[in-house]
C-alpha cells in the first residue's frame, strides 16, 4: 500500500506546507514513506478542490494521510457524502493524525482488521466531518455577527456602492487556482481574463481573507 499526504489551507496567504514536518514526523514513526504530496490553498468547504481530485485519482487502492479530518472536509453534508462516496469508490483508506483509529490501517493487511476499521473510520469520519461543518459554520456566523456589529457602530465604513460579489467570486476563484503550466494567476493575467481593475482584485482578495475560515 502506498501512502499519499495531503495539504491544504484555505487562502494562498496560509501556508499549505505548514503540517508538512507532523506528516513526516509521523510517517517516520509508522515506518512508512510518503509517495507523493498533493498542496493546494482552497476552501475545505468547497468540492472543487483539483488536487484532492488528483489525488484520489492516483491514490485509489492506497491510502491518504491528512494531519486533520478539517485538511479534507468542512463540507455540508451533501457534499461530504458525495466525497465520501468518491473515497469509497477507489477504495481509498483515510489515516489522520488527530484519528487514533486510522492509525491501525498502516501496514495491516488483514482481512478481518482492515473491515472492521474500516466500519469505524466511517463511522468517525462522519462524526468528526460534522464538527469541521459545525466549526466552520459558526466562524462564519461569527464573523457575521461581527459585520453586522460593524455597520451599527461604524455606519460610514459600509456606504458607497455595494461590490459585486459575483465578480469577486471569481477573482477568488482565480487566485486560488493554478494555471496549466502550475503557475499561478497573476493581478495582469485576472484583469485581462475579467475585464476588472487591480484596485478590484485587491478588495476581492481582502474580504475572501476576512471571511474564508479554515
Amino acid at each position: 500500500m502506498r501512502y499519499y499526504a495531503y495539504l491544504r489551507a484555505s487562502t494562498t496567504d496560509q501556508d499549505a506546507n505548514r503540517a508538512k514536518e507532523s506528516i513526516q514526523d509521523f510517517a517516520n514513526l509508522h515506518n512508512f514513506k510518503v509517495s507523493a504530496w498533493f498542496i493546494e490553498n482552497v476552501s475545505g468547504a468547497t468540492l472543487q478542490r483539483p488536487e484532492l481530485q488528483r489525488l484520489l485519482d492516483v491514490a485509489e487502492g492506497d491510502a491518504i494521510v491528512v494531519e486533520q479530518i478539517d485538511r479534507l472536509t468542512r463540507l455540508n453534508d451533501q457534499d461530504w457524502q458525495t466525497l465520501k462516496s468518491s473515497i469509497k469508490q477507489r477504495n481509498v483508506k483515510i489515516i489522520s493524525l488527530d484519528l487514533p483509529t486510522s492509525h491501525q490501517m498502516i501496514n495491516d493487511n488483514t482481512d478481518i482488521t482492515q473491515a472492521v476499521m474500516s466500519l469505524i473510520n466511517e463511522l468517525m469520519l462522519d462524526l468528526m466531518a460534522i464538527f469541521a461543518r459545525k466549526d466552520f459554520e459558526t466562524r462564519r456566523e461569527r464573523q457575521k455577527q461581527g459585520i453586522e456589529k460593524a455597520k451599527t457602530e461604524f455606519p460610514n465604513k459600509y456606504k458607497g456602492r455595494k461590490p459585486d460579489l459575483k465578480k469577486y467570486e471569481q477573482i477568488t476563484l482565480l487566485l486560488n487556482s493554478r494555471k496549466a503550466d502550475g503557475g499561478k494567476y497573476s493581478y495582469t493575467d485576472i484583469q485581462k481574463l475579467l475585464g476588472c481593475s487591480r484596485h478590484t482584485i485587491s478588495k476581492a482578495k481582502k474580504l475572501s481573507m476576512e471571511q474564508d475560515c479554515t
